[in-house]
């Protein structure tokens, strides 16, 4: 059971990947939100089952009813990805039907130590990943991340076709935002690498973002440019995920778009501001290399958030210490 958000609920399906490829004989249900069945599409030996949060799921009899529609299913064990409320409620019901259960740890704590102003513990604390495999350890489900394996390049419809075009050589996603501002780089920053990045002609740069803000930027980003495309609004959401499949490189945030892309085998640069990769969110088998920081010398008290929602006063341009020709270089270095 994992609920939201989308890059958490994204941060679960490698690890998912790994389990059905070990234990081919076991079957998966997954609880989550309808909007994020696509991430799972394809899974072997994995079905979906729907959490319906405005009306049948809603509220405490409706977590009730939820345990009695999974337990049809013959669970034998239930793994709490979330550690929230609701899958607390749910994990001891079936804990009380005498089920096994097990329950991931966040690492409150050491989340605390890591991002703290005094006294900061600077180090790097277990994955997401990690986290999620020692559940199903617990549950008796030892899981090996070492060998990961990825869905093939999603074919193109003609919808999709039309957007993109077929000329070009390299295919670069750029999601410039995130849910707080502490985590998105400058848009004048961001307008200098698209710009720089765009003169490459065989380059095609595809722009992700939603909402009408977010739009109405994006399309002014690419509205100098013949290969620079925002697709945010004009495509489905599977449809979505089939292009992200596709790129050569993804330029994003510490976001949900850079758990998508990594879920599926895209090779991901990620730019970080008020976070921190050492809380355990770097995309799925990407490199650190790969995961530009704001400057810790200049901003001794980054990160100052897990989740980049604690504003810190005189930290505001943090990110300006990620210099546009920095991502350039590492956007390009992954297209060689």
């Amino acid at each position: 059971m994992r609920l939201s958000a989308m890059g958490d609920v994204a941060m679960t399906v490698p690890v998912l990947r790994a389990f059905v490829k070990q234990y081919p004989t076991v079957k998966l249900t997954v609880i989550s939100r309808p909007f994020f069945k696509p991430f799972f599409d394809g899974i072997p030996n994995l079905d979906f089952f729907a959490f319906d949060e405005k009306e049948r799921h809603k509220g405490f009899p409706g977590l009730l009813r939820l345990f009695a529609d999974v337990k049809k299913l013959k669970i034998n064990a239930f793994a709490d990805l979330h550690n929230v409320l609701r899958s607390k409620v749910v994990s001891l019901l079936f804990a009380l039907s005498g089920k096994k259960r097990a329950t991931v740890d966040k690492g409150r704590e050491g989340k605390k130590e890591l991002t703290r102003a005094e006294n900061k513990i600077f180090k790097q604390l277990p994955t997401m990943f990690e986290r999620h495999a020692k559940v199903f350890e617990e549950l008796g489900f030892p899981v090996d991340l070492s060998n990961p394996e990825f869905p093939k390049k999603a074919v193109f419809g003609a919808e999709i076709t039309d957007l993109v075009g077929e000329n070009y050589e390299k295919l670069i996603g750029i999601a410039p935002f995130a849910q707080y501002d502490s985590k998105v780089y400058p848009l004048d920053l961001m307008k200098q690498v698209i710009t720089k990045l765009a003169e490459n002609s065989a380059n095609k740069i595809l722009l992700f973002g939603g909402g009408k803000k977010e739009i109405e930027i994006l399309d002014s980003f690419s509205e100098p440019f013949k290969n620079v495309i925002n697709v945010a609004g004009k495509i489905k959401f599977q449809q979505e995920l089939k292009l992200i499949s596709n790129l050569d490189v993804m330029l994003s945030m510490d976001s949900g778009n850079a758990h998508i892309a990594a879920m599926l085998g895209v090779r991901v640069v990620t730019l970080w501001g008020a976070t921190h990769p050492y809380a355990g969110f770097l995309p799925f088998n990407q490199s650190l290399e790969n995961a530009l920081t704001s400057d810790r010398n200049q901003y001794p008290k980054l990160p100052t958030s897990v989740y980049g929602n604690k504003v810190v006063e005189g930290y505001e341009d943090a990110m300006r210490t990620i210099l546009p020709q920095q991502v350039i270089d590492k956007v390009i270095d992954q297209l060689s």
